[in-house]
């Protein structure tokens, strides 16, 4: 009996014994194991928000020319895209009754004069009175203004180029009949021109918020791979009415192989500059407009935390946001997107 006692103790102790063997030996579950990220620090700098926009090039002096007066239009000898010389004829009116015009206004100052000296004669002999001589200086006085009106108009019906340069647009056509002062051609001026500019429409909240000088960078899909510096050299006074944007005009340095017309995109960093908290791109999980998922790294390092932040704007390979990142120093980056609130981690070397 005592032996069956003994024996049955053994067994009881090997059973206890094993057990414990196995909750020693059991291995630790996938749940359990921290996640393996990689963290980046959290940068509080002082940084202007780039402003980012669409424009086009264009030379930076460009002439609307016209008619002085309204007629048809008999010739235009030059279209869009076409390189011209200062001097040169672009476009003439129908001239048939304007230089009628002229020649009558000729014709009627010559008499006048012949008048007003056959007047003097007779006023120096008493033939005719004053008053008579008066009316003959004044009539030629009338006619000499005439003439010179004419010959203003006359002058005046040829569109000449003002400079050299490249015809930009052409906004009308031959046997049009044309109002005075409205647009035929427009030309950008070269060679002792200022250059080339990209004109770009900004919204009125980034127009406040750039000045004369502030640089600028310029690419071109036309052009992959080249970037082109500039700095703003004007910017408008008035909204236009029909987009209700603001013309900001950049010059752009070495602008030689680009024409007129190319649309670009146009990144400008305004001089004037605010706080601003930088995170890699990496960093931002869940994006919704300017509302985003950051998970920052815990202050004991094992932990990652669950943040709700606002995207102020993008700079480079980094986003600035603004509040949610209180006390945060290092953002998790690779292996934040399966992460939950409050997941073990352990940061990568």
């Amino acid at each position: 009996m005592r032996t069956t006692n003994l024996f049955a103790f053994a067994l009881a102790s090997a059973a206890l014994l094993g057990c414990a063997r196995g909750r020693a030996e059991a291995p630790v579950s996938a749940a359990d194991r921290p996640a393996v990220v990689r963290a980046a620090p959290v940068t509080d700098t002082v940084l202007a928000r780039p402003i980012v926009a669409t424009g086009t090039v264009a030379p930076a002096d460009e002439i609307a020319l016209g008619f002085r007066i309204g007629g048809v239009i008999a010739r235009i000898a030059v279209d869009a895209g076409d390189s011209v010389r200062v001097g040169r004829t672009l476009a003439s009116l129908d001239l048939r009754e304007i230089n009628a015009a002229l020649a009558k206004a000729r014709s009627g100052a010559a008499k006048a004069e012949r008048d007003l000296a056959r007047a003097r004669r007779l006023y120096a002999d008493s033939v005719v009175t004053l008053a008579q001589l008066q009316d003959a200086e004044t009539a030629a006085e009338v006619a000499r203004a005439d003439l010179e009106a004419a010959a203003f108009n006359r002058r005046y019906a040829v569109i000449v180029a003002p400079a050299t340069g490249v015809v930009l647009r052409r906004a009308a056509e031959p046997a049009e009949n044309i109002a005075p002062g409205a647009t035929v051609l427009v030309v950008g001026s070269g060679g002792a021109g200022r250059g080339k500019v990209l004109e770009v429409g900004l919204a009125d909240r980034d127009a406040v918020a750039v000045r004369k000088g502030d640089p600028a960078l310029a690419r071109f899909d036309a052009l992959p791979g080249r970037d082109f510096a500039g700095r703003i050299t004007r910017i408008g006074a008035a909204a236009d009415p029909v987009t209700g944007t603001y013309e900001v005009e950049i010059a752009l340095d070495d602008a030689g192989p680009l024409a007129a017309g190319l649309v670009g995109r146009i990144e400008i960093h305004p001089a004037r500059r605010a706080p601003a908290t930088l995170v890699p791109i990496e960093a931002v999980l869940e994006a919704d407009g300017a509302e985003a998922t950051v998970f920052a790294l815990s202050a004991d390092g094992a932990r990652a935390e669950r943040r709700r932040v606002t995207i102020a704007f993008m700079a480079g390979s980094r986003v600035a946001v603004t509040g949610g990142l209180e006390g945060a120093s290092r953002v998790l980056t690779d292996g934040a997107a399966y992460l939950d609130d409050g997941a073990a981690v352990r940061v990568a070397p």
